[in-house]
């Protein structure tokens, strides 16, 4: 899906590259995977609001964010459902729920059913493809 408000969600791939770096690249538009503990938001505890680092689409608010033991960002909730698409992934031989923008269609990461209530879920996304935005305003 794509939005003709955003400029963002309507980029070509030449667009993608220069826009991103090429590690931020890899996880958004080609659906890689950050290594486990490394990311940049893994360990965050400020309060603040997670953007997705493609388009600027507000995708997760810290309060959601917990500590899942898996190794990345992890969400109970996203905050508008629609902002977010969930796709069947059957790569690497297993059977996953890819999330995506559903601005600009970047790579997130997967949701599973083993999180925390209220919601049950666990949005495991890759730092790269985020932005942190402290309550505070400006930028991390």
């Amino acid at each position: 899906m794509t939005d003709k408000t955003n400029p963002d969600s309507n980029l070509t791939d030449a667009e993608w590259r220069e826009k991103l770096t090429p590690d931020e690249y890899h996880v958004l538009r080609e659906h890689g995977t950050e290594r486990a503990f490394t990311g940049a938001y893994n360990d965050e505890k400020r309060p603040g609001l997670y953007r997705c680092r493609g388009c600027g689409t507000p995708l997760f608010k810290s309060d959601t964010k917990y500590e899942s033991g898996s190794g990345w960002p992890s969400f109970y909730a996203a905050i508008d459902p629609a902002a977010i698409t969930e796709i069947r992934d059957t790569s690497h031989g297993m059977t996953r729920i890819e999330i995506r923008c559903a601005t600009c269609d970047g790579h997130l990461g997967h949701v599973f059913p083993d999180g925390p209530q209220p919601t049950g879920l666990r949005y495991c996304t890759n730092s790269l493809s985020l932005d942190f935005e402290p309550e505070s305003g400006g930028k991390a």
